[in-house]
């Protein structure tokens, strides 16, 4: 009785599924979605760089002590005994060491405001990842739906197909080839359908995975939507925009300046350092078996230079190091140029190809729906027979589904074109979002 409460009950306490259009979607992504929490959090570890950078400008305070029980013994050379003093020694010092020139401190400072830069450029291009990530994911399940229609309309038609074939067998009118086929193609269309309901549920739970939750129905694009071309509306100027403004790029390009301040850090060991240094403390020590216990007051302040004149070769070799990783990222930075601009001209074609393939889908669609038409017609008035009935609406289902897919497709490379130059936001996402209708709530 309680596994029968259990399995009634289950249904109701599993997490809500709501109906969302793709801006809800991301909303929902950028609060659950565990990869962009993690690079929230890098970002925030990113930003404390600078400070950890100006604290080695700042100065610098410490409190040390020490306690120490000593057991003595004093004793002259004819071997008499002056004493066996015990006592306890301690003491405390503060100190305050104020750098006053250590030009590798500097170079460090600058390196920390780069690296906050980049940490900011990281965190972008996690945004434009998310972004893709979830269009991808939406647009995957959107296909899916529209697959899993066209094989049902499919399957639909078949058997629709296949009871009149075996009703004009059974009167004389058609052979019994015309059944066999429409059973084949029906047997097949089944099979096809399990492919495309399995294929959905994978689609689902992909996006469940970047949102935390069951999305429900989704918006789809409407009919009578218009995709428009990119714009600028030349190909030349997305590349520049993407060799320019990439994150990619900007991301490189912040790892080559720190490696040239890097270069100039490690040159810095070779010049002195100057600190003002200040001191003050008490300390109490034995002084003699004379004077006994000593308390000692002191404050001093002061200047410290140190010269680094031979350390074994060390700063030498971390120069050479820091030279050679400087002619690394430099070549890191030329490679994330180009991919950005064969990125920016794949999907520059991918948009524009995309569009072409659209119009053409379209118009073989109206093509395909008037073949149909005419085949019912002509099997009608026996001129046609029944495979070329099942032949024309396939190739409906088919054009309709191929159509769904390039028309998302399109809309995708859209996205990644203006990932491609670092333009990609919210925008973007509402552009997108204007062309989808939403379902009814169920």
């Amino acid at each position: 009785m309680k596994k029968l409460a259990w399995l009634i009950l289950s249904p109701l306490l599993a997490a809500p599924v709501f109906a969302a259009d793709l801006m809800q979607v991301y909303r929902e992504a950028q609060d659950n979605d565990p990869t962009f929490a993690a690079a929230r959090a890098t970002l925030d570890a990113g930003r404390e760089k600078m400070p950890q950078g100006r604290a080695s400008l700042l100065p610098s305070l410490t409190l040390s002590g020490n306690t120490v029980w000593n057991e003595n013994e004093v004793s002259l050379f004819n071997g008499a005994t002056l004493g066996k003093p015990h006592f306890n020694s301690n003491g405390y010092q503060l100190t305050l060491s104020q750098p006053l020139f250590r030009w590798q401190n500097w170079v460090s400072y600058d390196q920390s405001k780069i690296q906050v830069a980049q940490a900011e450029a990281n965190f972008a291009q996690a945004r434009q990842d998310l972004i893709l990530r979830v269009a991808q994911a939406y647009f995957d399940v959107n296909y899916a739906i529209e697959n899993l229609k066209a094989v049902r309309a499919n399957k639909t038609a078949i058997a629709q197909q296949l009871e009149s074939a075996k009703k004009n067998f059974e009167v004389g009118t058609a052979t019994i080839t015309d059944t066999h086929e429409a059973q084949a193609r029906f047997d097949l269309a089944v099979a096809q359908e399990i492919a495309a309901e399995s294929d959905y549920e994978v689609k689902q739970r992909s996006l469940q995975a970047i949102i935390g939750k069951e999305a429900g129905d989704l918006a789809t694009t409407r009919k009578d939507a218009e995709l428009t071309a990119p714009q600028p509306n030349d190909m030349n100027q997305w590349v520049a925009a993407a060799e320019k403004d990439s994150i990619a790029v900007q991301v490189q390009q912040a790892n080559a300046d720190i490696a040239e301040r890097e270069v100039g850090k490690q040159r810095a060991g070779h010049y002195p350092t100057v600190d003002l240094v200040a001191n003050a403390g008490n300390a109490k020590s034995f002084g003699s078996t004379a004077l006994g216990m000593i308390d000692t007051e002191y404050q001093n302040i002061g200047i410290q230079l140190n010269i680094p004149i031979f350390q074994g070769g060390q700063v030498a070799s971390r120069q050479r190091e820091a030279a050679a990783n400087r002619t690394a990222t430099l070549s890191n930075l030329e490679a994330a140029r180009r991919t950005a601009a064969l990125s920016a001209r794949q999907y520059y074609l991918g948009v524009v190809n995309g569009l072409a393939q659209v119009r053409a889908l379209k118009a073989a669609l109206v093509s395909s729906q008037s073949a149909l038409e005419s085949n019912k017609l002509g099997y009608e008035v026996g001129v046609r027979i029944n495979i070329d009935v099942l032949n024309a609406e396939n190739q409906v289902y088919v054009t309709r589904r191929d159509l769904a897919r390039a028309t998302l497709d399109t809309l995708l490379a859209q996205l990644r074109l203006k990932g491609a130059v670092g333009a990609l936001g919210e925008d973007d996402i509402a552009q997108i979002n204007a062309l989808l209708e939403r379902p009814a709530v169920q």
